[in-house]
Order: C-alpha cells, then structure tokens, then sequence
C-alpha cells in the first residue's frame, strides 16, 4: 500500500495546469527565439564574440523558466515538454553551430552529442515502452551546466576579443569535467531505464498509475541536485 501511494502521489505531482499564457513559457519561447539570432550573429555577422555572449547567457538561464514556474506557482503541461525541449534544442544547437565553425574541437562536440542522442532517443524510446518518469541525476545537471560554459568559450577564444586566449583554455576546465560527468549519467542511465520500465509496466499492468507519456524531463540547468536523463 504504501509503495501504492508513493506511486499515486509522484503521478499526481507530475500534473500541470493546461495553461498555455504563463510567464514562464513566455520566457522560453524567449530563449527560442534567440537561438536564430545566435545562429546569424555566427554566420551572417561572422561576430563570434556576439555569439558566444548571447549563446552563454541562454545556457547560464536556462534554470530561470522552471524555477519562476514552480515560485509562481505556474508549473503547466505545455512548460514541462517545452522547457526541457528548448534547453535541449540550444545545447545541441549550440554545439553543432561551433563545430561548423570550427571553434571547438572535433571530438569534444561529437562525443557530447552523442551523449545528448542517446539520452533523448532512450527516454522516448522507454517512455513508448510504458517507463515511469526518470529523475535527472546530479551527474546530469553538472555536465550539463558546464558544457554550457564550455562551448560559447570556445566560441569567444576564436574570436578578435583582447582576452580570447584566455577564454580558448578556460573552456577545458570547464569541458573536461562536464564531459566526464555526463558520461557518468550515461552510465547511470542504463540500470535506472532498466528499472524504470520495469516498475512502469508493473504499475501500469495493475491499474495504479494512469498511462503516461513520454518521461518528464527535469531542467538541466537546474541548480546541481536530484536525479537524470535528461539532461
């Protein structure tokens, strides 16, 4: 019984208001909307400085949509796919466009977006398989966090900024331990998935929990804590 209500309850505060016009969404859409103009400063304006401002400043508030939407009481079931697809979209985004431009190392950004590929595709794949919800890991969040840093410092040590050789080494101390940290999350991700669809099914098989969609995905740029895909 207990374990039933344990279910019941993290079923029920996984619900969100059908409310579309939140400040919070507001604030994402935001957020995508820039990443056309981050793309263009790049490759339009060839200003790679401009770029790795404005690419640093929707990674480092990524946390601030879902953090207004829980202080304001805001939490909607558009803001839960939305969020987390936007975070997600800018990262890998982000990564790709550096690579084009040759600011990044080559095997850096593919190892990251393989990480990115295989989170996302196992959580709708599991999520398609009856899974329950996946809490982001600590391990997630970090790397996460620190790739957002990483890569517009990249970006900015390829640029005529007066301390760009600064930038182009600052980014290893930050790439480095994100990558390793998102790997780890990798590896985590494999039994936590494995138990996920188990307990999903069984739950699901006898009539605890309504069917559920796809995992919701917690933002990554979250302060560090709690647990992973995502992210």
């Amino acid at each position: 019984m207990r374990a039933e209500s344990e279910w019941a309850g993290r079923a029920e505060g996984s619900g969100g208001s059908s409310s579309m016009l939140t400040i919070p969404n507001a604030i994402t859409l935001v957020r995508l909307m820039c990443l056309p103009v981050f793309l263009w400063l790049l490759f339009e304006r060839e200003n790679e400085a401009a770029a790795a401002w404005l690419l640093a400043v929707l990674g480092m508030t990524d946390w601030v949509d879902g953090f207004l939407a829980r202080r304001l009481g805001q939490v909607s079931t558009l803001g839960k796919i939305l969020d987390p697809a936007v975070d997600r979209l800018v990262l890998v985004v982000g990564i790709l466009a550096i690579l084009i431009d040759g600011a990044a190392p080559l095997w850096f950004g593919v190892l990251a977006l393989v990480r990115e590929v295989f989170v996302s595709g196992a959580g709708v794949v599991l999520a398609a398989l009856g899974a329950r919800r996946i809490d982001v890991t600590w391990w997630g969040k970090t790397g996460t966090f620190m790739l957002y840093f990483a890569f517009p410092m990249w970006l900015g040590g390829a640029s005529t900024l007066s301390y760009a050789p600064f930038l182009d080494t600052a980014a290893w101390v930050f790439a480095i331990p994100g990558l390793m940290a998102g790997l780890v999350s990798v590896v985590l991700y494999v039994p936590a998935g494995r138990d996920a669809l188990r307990e999903g099914r069984e739950h699901r098989r006898h009539g605890d929990v309504p069917a559920s969609g796809a995992p919701e995905p917690v933002d990554p740029g979250e302060p560090p804590a709690g647990e992973d895909p995502a992210s």
